[in-house]
């Protein structure tokens, strides 16, 4: 039977809802060791430059005590470098989301950036710290992904989840073709932005040698009806089905 595709939970929506009032609730840390004894498979943060949900003190209070997978998403300027050098998590996802940015919606333009991308994977490596770059389904810019010395990418998955309520196979088709290519490349594969429970069993159980999905605004705003327990765990449910589908 196929590995299980892991489920990482992305708690910035968490912080967000903290910083709104102040003070210290709902606590990210507690949340984070919550999700991990409800079976999460990891714990992912983005951390940006105004601090507006996760702060830079929250991601050295994490990396103390996730036991899990802690996984750091960010543009790479210094400061997020050394930030995340400092935190020593098991995996730094590098996204193109500069300042003013409301969310990620792109992936890196591996061709262009290539050089800038290429120095800092080399850093994160040198720290034997595992290096994912955010990317959209572009045969082209993966193979330039492969070529710098990505370890993994992650797979930008709002258009699949735009489509999929109206044709779920042609949703998933243009992730179908690069996860093939990124197998031959030799890249591990993870997925995320916009995945549900309404669509993530489909997903992964279509996305061959799929590592890891990273969670966040859907399964924490799923939670505020289901609690975090029964949702995280409803996820799990759904990629062990997929896993199943799979075999």
């Amino acid at each position: 039977m196929p590995t299980m595709t892991k489920l990482s939970v992305n708690i910035n929506k968490i912080a967000t809802l903290r910083n709104a009032r102040g003070g210290d609730t709902p606590n990210v840390v507690e949340a984070a060791l919550n999700i991990e004894r409800f079976g999460g498979q990891g714990i992912t943060v983005h951390p940006r430059p105004d601090e507006r949900h996760i702060r830079y003190k929250d991601v050295e209070d994490l990396s103390k005590v996730v036991s899990t997978e802690f996984n750091i998403e960010g543009y790479p300027n210094r400061k997020f470098i050394d930030l995340v050098l400092a935190a020593n998590p098991a995996q730094v996802t590098l996204v193109p989301d500069p300042p003013g940015v409301l969310t990620s919606n792109e992936g890196w333009n591996t061709i262009e950036q290539g050089d800038f991308l290429k120095e800092v994977l080399q850093e994160f490596d040198q720290a034997k710290i595992r290096t994912s770059v955010f990317m959209d389904c572009n045969m082209k810019q993966i193979e330039a992904a492969a070529k710098i010395g990505a370890k993994r990418i992650e797979l930008y998955t709002e258009a699949y989840a735009s489509r999929y309520p109206k044709d779920k196979n042609a949703a998933i088709a243009p992730y179908k073709a690069v996860a093939e290519l990124a197998k031959k490349l030799d890249l591990g594969l993870n997925a995320g932005h916009d995945l549900s429970l309404e669509n993530i069993q489909f997903f992964a159980a279509q996305i061959p040698n799929l590592l890891e999905v990273s969670i966040g605004h859907a399964l924490i705003s799923e939670a505020l009806y289901m609690g975090l327990e029964n949702t995280v765990q409803s996820y799990l449910r759904e990629l062990e089905l997929a896993s199943y589908a799979q075999s």
